[in-house]
C-alpha cells in the first residue's frame, strides 16, 4: 500500500502517464551506471546529454562506517591536488542511474568533487519493481529520513578522506532528492547551500517522515534555491507559496531569509530530466546555470 504522503511524487513523476516503471525504463534506456542512455534512446529522447570522462574520474564507490556500508557514483576532476568543494545529489525515487551519473559527471568537468548516494540499497533496488506506486511502496516508504541523514554525513565525511574540501559541500536534488535537500540543509551543519529541484514541500507525518520542508523552514542551516515548475501537476504552486510564508516567518533565521524560489510558468515536473519526454531545454539549461551561480555565492 503507497503512503498517503507520496502519493504527490508519483503525481508528480507520473504526470498523465499511466506508464508502468519497465515501460518507463525501456523507454529511456535507464537501465544501468554501464548503459548509456543515448545509445539506444528512442528519437523522442534525443535531447540527451552525455558528459564524457575526458580530464575527470567517475566510478562507482562503497563507502564504508561502521556498520554503514553506502553505494555511490563519484565524479572528480583528475589528477587535482587542491581540495575539491563537494556536492551531493540526490536522485528522484529510481535511485542513482546513468542520467543521475551524467549529473555528478557534469559537476566533476567544473571542479567539484560530486557524490551521488545510492539511498536505497537496504530497502531494495527499484530498477526490479514493475511500477512507480510499487517503488514507493516497498522501497521509498522504508527508507527513513533520518537513515538519509545519515548516509548523507557518512557521504561526507569519506568525502574529507579523499581530498574533498568539508568547508565547501552543497547538495542538490531532484523531485524526492528535492524534498531530501530541503531537509539536508535543516540538518546537517556542514551543508553550506542547496538547490532543489521540484521537491515535496508538504505532506503527512510519519514515523519514518516526521517533518517536512515547511515545517523546517525556521531550522535552516543553509540556504535552499527552490527550482520549481508552473506546471507541475503534482508540486502545486499553492505549496510553494506555502513554504515561502514558512520561510518568511522565520526573519532571524539568516539561511531561511536568503533562501528563495525560481519559478519556471510553463515547465512541468521533472523539467531538468533530459531522458525524459517532461524535458524542457529552456528552464533546463537556466536552472542549471542559476544553481551553480547559487553554489558559488554561497562559498561552494
Amino acid at each position: 500500500m503507497v503512503n498517503k504522503e507520496h502519493l504527490t511524487d508519483i503525481d508528480a513523476l507520473n504526470g498523465n502517464s499511466k506508464r508502468t516503471r519497465r515501460e518507463f525504463l525501456r523507454n529511456t534506456s535507464a537501465v544501468g551506471l554501464g548503459l548509456g542512455f543515448a545509445a539506444v534512446a528512442q528519437p523522442t529522447f534525443a535531447q540527451v546529454i552525455q558528459t564524457d570522462f575526458v580530464g575527470i574520474q567517475a566510478r562507482e564507490e562503497t563507502i564504508v562506517d561502521g556498520d554503514t556500508e553506502l553505494y555511490a557514483y563519484v565524479a572528480k576532476p583528475a589528477n587535482s591536488l587542491a581540495k575539491l568543494p563537494i556536492v551531493v545529489i540526490a536522485s528522484e525515487i529510481f535511485g542513482v542511474h546513468e542520467h543521475i551519473a551524467d549529473v555528478a559527471r557534469r559537476f566533476a568537468k567544473l571542479g567539484y568533487m560530486a557524490i551521488a548516494p545510492e539511498f536505497f540499497t537496504r530497502a531494495g533496488d527499484p530498477s526490479a519493481l514493475g511500477t512507480m506506486a510499487e517503488i514507493v511502496s516497498q522501497i521509498v516508504s522504508k527508507t527513513p529520513d533520518q537513515q538519509v541523514m545519515a548516509d548523507i554525513a557518512v557521504a561526507l565525511k569519506w568525502a574529507g578522506t579523499q581530498n574533498g574540501d568539508l568547508s565547501r559541500v552543497g547538495i542538490t536534488g531532484f523531485c524526492w532528492g528535492g524534498r531530501i535537500t530541503w531537509l539536508a540543509c535543516a540538518n546537517l551543519p556542514q551543508i553550506r547551500a542547496g538547490v532543489a529541484w521540484y521537491g515535496r514541500l508538504i505532506g503527512e507525518k510519519s514515523e519514518n517522515f516526521p517533518a517536512h520542508p515547511v515545517d523546517l523552514a525556521a531550522q535552516l542551516k543553509a540556504p535552499v534555491l527552490g527550482l520549481y515548475g508552473g506546471k507541475d501537476t503534482g508540486i502545486s504552486l499553492e505549496s510553494v507559496e506555502q513554504m515561502q510564508k514558512a520561510l518568511a516567518a522565520a526573519p532571524d533565521n539568516k539561511a531561511a531569509a536568503a533562501s528563495r524560489f525560481e519559478i519556471y510558468p510553463e515547465a512541468p515536473h521533472a523539467f531538468h530530466a533530459d531522458y525524459r519526454a517532461s524535458y524542457q531545454a529552456g528552464p533546463a539549461k537556466d536552472g542549471w546555470e542559476k544553481c551553480l551561480q547559487w553554489f558559488k555565492k554561497h562559498g561552494v
